[in-house]
């Protein structure tokens, strides 16, 4: 009888094992931000906390490898909670520290799906019509100039230049502005860019020719004008970025004014307090 007990059992296993082998095993969860990967004194750090300790780093340190990044990840969190129990009561500076970044990063989500939304091919193209479509090709001047400190100085060098001079060896031999070095170079410039008096000067001259001594707070100039072109309207491509910069930033001011004014904003005290108050009061005294 003890044989056939026996028999029957290792029968038994056997089949258990071979159903066993024949099931298709079952999945393991796959883990997540729920994830629990450690436990400190029963406070549980999750996948989720590592997650959000990652991307508030620094951009070079989160592109060390994950082999690096994740235990160094999670011995600053088992740490950071062992401190914290250590601290005891939580002090009313963090709670309101804690309120304050709960409520920028909910006020973040906001912005991000309006700024998402508002960055529309049609929208950029629309501002880029409101502020393209219309302007006229602009003026720039392309300059060189000799600076000097008296009027009686500023003649001669202009007849010296007239006369046939090399105008760049005339500036770097004295000019007294910056640009001496240089031959007395400005480059291209539009209108705005210059102090008045020089820019009436410089825009009244024909391509080549020297202008009589023009006074500025700077001193006397010698202006020699090199060559003139027309600057079209930049292209869409060109100020893309500007622009969606420009619609964003409309489109949050946009939503700001509508949910404030549609809030229920009571300022209490507020406006009657002195605004120095925020010097004199520190958590400490509370």
């Amino acid at each position: 009888m003890a044989n056939l007990v026996s028999k029957r059992l290792t029968f038994l296993s056997a089949a258990a094992l071979s159903l066993t082998l024949m099931m298709p095993a079952q999945a393991e969860e796959a883990p997540g931000i729920d994830t629990v990967v450690a436990t400190v004194n029963g406070v549980e750090i999750t996948l989720g906390h590592m997650l959000a300790t990652r991307d508030a780093l620094p951009a070079q340190y989160q592109q060390l490898p994950a082999e690096t990044l994740f235990p160094g990840i999670l011995d600053q969190l088992i740490q950071q909670t062992v401190l914290a129990e250590a601290a005891g009561d939580e002090p009313k500076a963090v709670a309101i520290a804690v309120e304050n970044q709960q409520r920028a990063l909910m006020a973040n989500i906001t912005l991000e799906g309006v700024v998402d939304s508002a960055t529309t091919e049609e929208a950029l193209r629309a501002a880029y019509d409101a502020a393209y479509s219309n302007v006229e090709p602009t003026k720039e001047y392309n300059a060189a100039h000799i600076l000097v400190e008296t009027e009686e100085k500023a003649n001669e060098l202009v007849a010296e230049a007239r006369s046939g001079a090399d105008f760049a060896e005339l500036a770097k031999a004295n000019s007294t502005g910056p640009s001496g070095p240089n031959g007395g170079s400005l480059g291209w410039f539009g209108t705005g860019m210059m102090v008045p008096p020089f820019e009436e000067a410089t825009f009244a001259l024909e391509v080549g020719a020297i202008s009589d001594p023009v006074q500025t707070q700077f001193g006397w100039h010698v202006i020699k004008l090199n060559e003139t072109r027309d600057v079209a309207a930049p292209t869409f491509e060109e100020v893309a970025g500007e622009l969606a910069g420009q619609v964003q930033q409309e489109a949050v001011e946009a939503k700001i004014a509508e949910l404030t004014a549609a809030a229920a904003v009571e300022r209490g005290v507020a406006d009657g307090l002195d605004p120095a108050i925020l010097n004199t009061l520190s958590f400490e005294a509370e």
